[in-house]
């Protein structure tokens, strides 16, 4: 006979999911295996959502985490950060190897509803010039580089705040589907001042990993934080830079004005977030604006 206990996989406490160490074991009562070696919680809260978030803290012993395969640091003190793509699956696997085993719990991620726009026009045909690619793929090359720093930044803790306030523009995700083809969505949050030369702030800490001495072709004067642990930021169409790569940055620390560098129609700053491949909704990280 089968005595095993049925356990449930997460629990609601305070806001913050609870997994329960054991129950991702599938420990039960027949079990043999010590319970220190499973003990503790598997704990995290957050934007469980296409676009967004979640923190996290593993139980003593935890030696890997890894969300959908992926890898996930950890901190000395245990805690985690770990993030959904725009076009995440409605169920991601966490993964843990706590003292040695193996373990494995689904984590629900709720679906939005994006802004869609139908047009009743086809796509332009055609593709980027070879001149085009060819000033564009040292720019692509510096931001991957960028993004592939790894820094001592903490802003990955923190609740973050709205690097500048204006008019959203343009929203996270909206896209425009041409006769039923897609085309690309938008990544990143629109702010617009109505001027070029507002200042804007670090919405978190971080450390500059890239500020561009001449205009990118298409982001014009591009900005970039690295908040830590996968987790970075970029700021399109400055005016102006003012901070230099390799400082470290406070949140709420004016880092460069507002303007309309690049590709952009007026002055606006577009702010995208992005954990390792994953694209974030900045405003699940903010909050509505006030």
């Amino acid at each position: 006979m089968n005595t095993r206990k049925v356990l449930p996989p997460a629990l609601v406490l305070g806001g913050a999911v609870v997994v329960s160490v054991l129950a991702l074991a599938g420990l039960g009562a027949q079990s043999t295996a010590p319970v220190a070696a499973a003990a503790g919680n598997l704990t995290y809260n957050g934007e469980l959502t296409q676009g967004g978030w979640m923190r996290g803290k593993a139980p003593s012993g935890t030696n890997a985490l890894a969300l959908n395969g992926q890898p996930v640091p950890i901190a000395p003190d245990g805690s985690w950060f770990a993030a959904f793509d725009r076009d995440a699956g409605t169920i991601a696997t966490l993964t843990a190897t706590v003292n040695g085993r193996r373990i494995s719990q689904p984590v629900s991620v709720s679906p939005r509803a994006w802004q869609i726009e139908n047009i009743n026009i086809p796509r332009k045909p055609g593709g980027p010039t070879e001149a085009f690619l060819a000033i564009r793929k040292p720019e692509l090359d510096r931001i991957n580089a960028a993004r592939a720093q790894k820094t001592d930044a903490q802003g990955w803790r923190q609740h973050f705040v709205w690097p500048a306030k204006g008019r959203i523009s343009g929203r996270f995700g909206s896209q425009r589907i041409y006769r039923g083809e897609p085309g690309a969505y938008h990544s990143g949050l629109d702010i617009a001042t109505g001027t070029s030369g507002t200042p804007f702030v670090a919405p978190a800490d971080g450390v500059v990993i890239l500020a561009a001495e001449k205009p990118f072709t298409l982001e014009g004067n591009l900005l970039m934080l690295d908040h830590g642990m996968g987790l970075n930021s970029a700021f399109l169409h400055c005016s102006e830079i003012l901070v230099k790569q390799g400082d470290h940055v406070r949140q709420g620390q004016v880092i460069g004005k507002i303007g309309m560098s690049g590709r952009a129609t007026g002055p606006h700053l577009h702010w995208s977030i992005k954990w390792n491949e994953a694209r974030l909704d900045p405003i699940l990280f903010t909050g509505p604006m006030n």
